[in-house]
């Protein structure tokens, strides 16, 4: 009865009271960069490759929220921050509050365990044919009155969904996510004795994941529909053309959003 009547009440309070407010995802939750695409999520335009820009991510059930103001348009609305993103500077996180549970008292963090190296392998695998969805990180989409959005996975989205949110959402945080491991100066033969399971070749905008000594795993957008979305490519291939594109490093460049460099970063504990 207390989350009912604060669900009810808590839109009567003015935003500088609303901000000490929390809520949780009761299931998937997308979240937008402006409030106008919270509003109305069903009715966006998608670009000229197909994707709406204004999805952020997709908020795991169990994320926990805070609420900063509600919108004066819709009071169904808000605006929130998550320990559970990190959002690109400047970018101001929406969602509709119809899939939250509200509350006053600040819920525990959201459970991230992170699946065995052979889970998070078969979890790749079975994404394989799956659509590339700017934001997507929940495979299945989520639920707008009848219809289901977002049902696809973008790059980092693919790793996010299958390490059950335990790995950083944007490849702005992955390129220095776990451990590095020394690649300057290597060509494809030495980098395919160094590399193993699980490693991300990374650069802020993209990454691929190695899944064996053979082939590796990512989603690609591709505004020509000539295959895109969540494929397998030989690793010897697709390190050939990596390397034609960029130089592999050992560190990510500071303040370098455009270097024309990758690194690559091992991050679960069970692979030293």
């Amino acid at each position: 009865m207390r989350t009912l009547l604060l669900t009810f009440c808590v839109w009567l309070l003015p935003s500088a009271a609303v901000a000490t407010t929390f809520a949780v995802a009761r299931e998937p939750v997308p979240v937008f960069n402006t409030a106008a695409a919270a509003r109305v999520q069903a009715l966006l335009t998608p670009d000229q490759c197909g994707q709406i820009r204004e999805l952020e991510f997709i908020a795991l059930p169990g994320t926990v929220f805070r609420i900063i103001a509600t919108d004066p348009y819709d009071p169904a609305v808000a605006e929130v921050t998550s320990s559970d993103y990190q959002a690109p500077q400047g970018t101001r996180l929406y969602l509709s509050t119809a899939l939250l549970e509200m509350t006053l008292d600040e819920p525990p963090a959201r459970d991230r365990t992170l699946p065995a190296v052979t889970e998070i392998d078969r979890q790749l695998r079975s994404a394989v044919g799956l659509p590339y969805i700017w934001g997507g990180n929940w495979q299945a989409g989520v639920r707008s009155g009848n219809k289901r959005l977002f049902q696809g996975l973008d790059c980092s989205g693919l790793l996010y969904e299958v390490t059950n949110g335990a790995t950083p959402r944007n490849t702005e945080q992955l390129v220095r996510f776990g451990k590095a491991v020394s690649i300057q100066g290597k060509g494809v033969e030495e980098l395919l004795k160094v590399l193993q399971p699980l490693d991300l070749l990374v650069w802020q905008g993209h990454v691929i994941i190695v899944l064996d000594r053979v082939s590796a795993i990512e989603s690609i957008l591709d505004c020509q529909n000539k295959g895109g979305g969540v494929r397998i490519t030989p690793l010897r291939q697709r390190l050939q053309q990596l390397m034609g594109q960029r130089k592999p490093a050992d560190h990510w460049p500071d303040n370098k959003r455009g270097a024309r460099v990758f690194v690559v970063r091992r991050w679960h504990p069970s692979i030293p």
